[in-house]
């Protein structure tokens, strides 16, 4: 677990699971995703983050209040797939529950998850990407002092087989 001033990132336990999934069928929540998500995929999602934290040590976390109350996830997530336009590699990101948006729950928990990847894992590089359209998520990214690389910039098969363009930004180096 990882504490910070207002917040709880933990590993994934099956108690997540039905908040995790609420979330995701939440429209605003998922509007940068193309819409909700059903329980199946929700949950094949949720498996893939515990199984990422097992095979590769890290994954995103689920973000709580120190009373526990389940606000989203932030974290960084190890993308192995040769197929993905980056290559392999790994990504922070985040995604919170309406009630959480505003609070700086986004920016606080990613930091806490990059110093934690940086400083603990000794990961060097790190990525992040969005849609054009999520201006919520560009402003976390500029809180977080992360460096946007036009360059990189991809389109590749989206949620229900759409084309997807991310804008990506890389993580400088940052003590942990």
């Amino acid at each position: 677990m990882i504490e910070t001033e207002r917040l709880r990132l933990h590993h994934w336990r099956d108690d997540h699971r039905a908040a995790f999934a609420a979330m995701h069928a939440d429209p605003l929540v998922m509007a940068d995703y193309g819409g909700p998500i059903d329980r199946d995929a929700s949950d094949a999602k949720f498996d893939r983050y515990r199984d990422a934290e097992r095979q590769h040590g890290i994954a995103r976390w689920a973000v709580e209040t120190p009373d526990g109350r389940f606000l989203g996830y932030a974290g960084v997530m190890p993308r192995m797939a040769d197929d993905h336009p980056l290559g392999p590699h790994f990504e922070v990101g985040w995604r919170f529950n309406p009630s959480a948006w505003g609070h700086g729950h986004a920016t606080e928990s990613a930091s806490a998850a990059l110093d934690h990847a940086i400083g603990t894992l000794g990961l060097t590089r790190i990525v992040a990407y969005t849609a054009p359209d999520n201006l919520r998520s560009q402003a976390v990214m500029a809180r977080l002092g992360l460096q946007r690389q036009p360059s990189l910039d991809f389109t590749a098969p989206g949620p229900r087989d759409l084309p997807w363009h991310g804008l990506v930004w890389l993580v400088p180096q940052r003590l942990g």
